[in-house]
Parts: structure tokens; sequence; C-alpha cells
């Protein structure tokens, strides 16, 4: 259950349009993002708001890669947590991070990493 979980959020994006308004170029890219680094998509669901943003989600064979626009905010926020059980998929979510960073770039980036299953060892109550 270790991995990386990493919680971002895109502001005052400037790159192609339609990722903001389009769930179908935005599939296209959360994808290819997770492709590219290395990562399995095992499924994948996004929907469309008329007249506004997207959602959408890839189920990861590592975890998953959620994320959804707001093109009247230029925003886009994001969670992407890659689990490391048979390897350390670290890298991989960097890789993936680094291709949506590139492609929605954003003016300013607000991001939170979690360490996730970092399990300490039970300590032993005291005897009698």
């Amino acid at each position: 259950m270790n991995g990386l979980h990493i919680l971002a959020e895109f502001h005052d994006c400037v790159g192609e349009r339609r990722l903001l308004t389009d769930a179908a170029a935005l599939a296209v890219l959360c994808r290819r993002a997770c492709v590219d680094a290395g990562l399995e998509v095992v499924t994948a669901a996004f929907h469309q708001f008329p007249g506004a943003g997207a959602t959408g989600a890839l189920v990861l064979a590592e975890s998953h890669l959620a994320i959804h626009t707001w093109p009247e905010m230029n925003a886009a926020t994001f969670d992407l947590y890659v689990c490391n059980h048979s390897r350390d998929n670290r890298a991989a979510a960097e890789a993936a991070f680094a291709m949506l960073k590139r492609e929605f770039q954003p003016q300013r980036v607000v991001r939170r990493d979690i360490t996730r299953g970092e399990i300490q060892a039970a300590v032993p109550a005291p005897g009698p």
C-alpha cells in the first residue's frame, strides 16, 4: 500500500483551451500522461458538463487519476495516487504530473504530496 498521493490545483491555465472544456480531449491527455509514464490504465470514465467543464477518472493498475476542470476559472484539479506494491511508482507519478502541467500550462500550481502506507510497527503494551 506504500505510495505517493499527489493532490494538485492548476490555476490560470493558458494551455490548449479544449483541455478545460472537452471531456474527450481531457481523456486522451490523461491516458497519454499515464501510459507514457509507464502506468497501466485499467478503465476510464469521463463526463462532459453541458456548457461547462469536465470530470474524469482513470483506474490504474497502480491506483487512480481523477481530474476536474473549471473553464470559467481557467483551472483544473486532480488527484493522482500510485501505490508501490511490486515496484516504486513515484517516478511514474512525477512524469504524469509533469506532462499534465506541461499541457495545461498553469501560471500557479498548488500541490500537496501525501506519502501513503507508512505503517509503524506495533509497540507492545506494557506488562502488568
